[in-house]
């Protein structure tokens, strides 16, 4: 018989080891990469396509791959708020370090609207540096709240999405 308490959920465990270090799935590892496709096929086209066709469709692109950059921006904001989240459910205590991920998460957000607002050519750049200084915040951050294995790929994402916005910066 299902009652209410035998239907929900087992309640969420996390490792007690301060050593334990989750490392991204496949899938994950996959998605993230893939994830590049619209920073380096936008870098590439806006080289491509500048001066070689009219203005409405260059903005396009341009547009759309500064935009994409501002959402993974955000997105990266929202991580931390994620992993605070687990531990909170998980009954750890909100202590500083807690508090630091939810305000980085806000200002990466609200960075990358302000780039969004730029010209491209400037806010592509601020992108770029965003998702730098994202890297190099969550590199303290993400072995405080047990993630560190995700930071080589990581790196490897950050420069790639980082020197697309760059190049495109360039171009335009």
């Amino acid at each position: 018989m299902n009652t209410p308490s035998s239907s929900m959920a087992s309640p969420l465990v996390l490792p007690q080891d301060p050593h334990h270090h989750s490392e991204p799935s496949e899938l994950a590892r996959k998605l993230g990469y893939a994830g590049l496709i619209p920073f380096i096929g936008g870098a590439l086209f806006i080289w491509l396509l500048s001066g070689r066709v009219e203005p409405p469709p260059f903005n396009f692109v341009v547009g759309a791959v500064t935009s994409y950059a501002a959402l993974i921006v955000s997105f990266l904001g929202g991580v931390p708020w994620g992993l605070v989240m687990l531990r909170s459910a998980a009954g750890e205590a909100d202590g500083p370090m807690h508090h630091r991920a939810l305000w980085a998460g806000i200002a990466y957000s609200l960075a990358a609207w302000v780039a969004l607002l730029m010209p491209p050519h400037a806010g592509l750049v601020v992108l770029g540096v965003l998702l730098i200084g994202c890297y190099l915040s969550d590199r303290k951050r993400y072995p405080e709240l047990g993630m560190a294995g995700w930071m080589t790929m990581r790196f490897r994402l950050t420069v790639f999405a980082s020197l697309s916005c760059f190049l495109a910066a360039a171009q335009i």
